[in-house]
């Protein structure tokens, strides 16, 4: 085969694969969205443990409804470090009482974990002086599958449900389109990958 003869078979392939990785970008695009997102439908359990790290109150007001449901009886709210002088905890319940909430089905867990493993560091213990065995992990959709994983590694013994806040930071069908549904998803791949890393 001459030279010109690969070149040319060589270019025929590459224009090739970038024509069927555009025509088909939607599908693994999605995919992509999907990876991050690993939720499960809620179960009856002993307590339902709020995530920090979100500051427009779904993951609380889902929270605090998956206990009006009937699911579990309190929410450990988690929160990692101080806003404005005033721990995250804190300023979630404050929110959530707001919105209608009764705030007796909370408990403030303050930590200075500024990272879901290490919150998982702080988180586990309590849940085992409250002594619970299964209890509902609720975070962002784009955050399930990360911090599922990292919660089970932690305390595999207990039984971790990780339930979404449902809501629309990563809108896996277009999360592409918008540039802060873009940064979520890097940010967190970047985490997940790192979280498989160990480092």
């Amino acid at each position: 085969m001459t030279r010109l003869r690969r070149f040319t078979l060589g270019l025929t392939l590459a224009v090739s694969l970038i024509a069927v990785a555009v025509a088909t970008h939607t599908v693994w695009l999605v995919w992509m969205g999907e990876s991050l997102v690993r939720a499960q439908p809620p179960e009856k359990a002993d307590i339902v443990v709020v995530l920090g790290g979100e500051t427009r109150g779904r993951r609380i007001l889902h929270a605090a409804e998956l206990v009006r449901q009937g699911y579990a009886p309190r929410v450990l709210v988690s929160g990692a470090g101080y806003l404005y002088g005033a721990h995250e905890s804190e300023l979630a319940v404050q929110y959530a009482v707001q919105q209608g909430c009764d705030p007796n089905i909370f408990i403030k867990f303050k930590h200075p974990a500024t990272s879901t493993s290490d919150e998982a560091l702080f988180v586990v213990p309590e849940l085992r002086r409250l002594h619970v065995r299964k209890y509902l992990l609720v975070t962002s959709n784009y955050h399930t599958r990360r911090a599922g994983l990292i919660f089970r590694s932690v305390a595999p013994d207990l039984e971790a449900v990780v339930v979404s806040s449902e809501d629309a930071y990563l809108p896996v069908n277009s999360w592409w389109k918008n540039r802060e549904p873009r940064k979520v998803f890097f940010d967190e791949s970047i985490k997940t990958i790192a979280n498989y890393m160990g480092i």
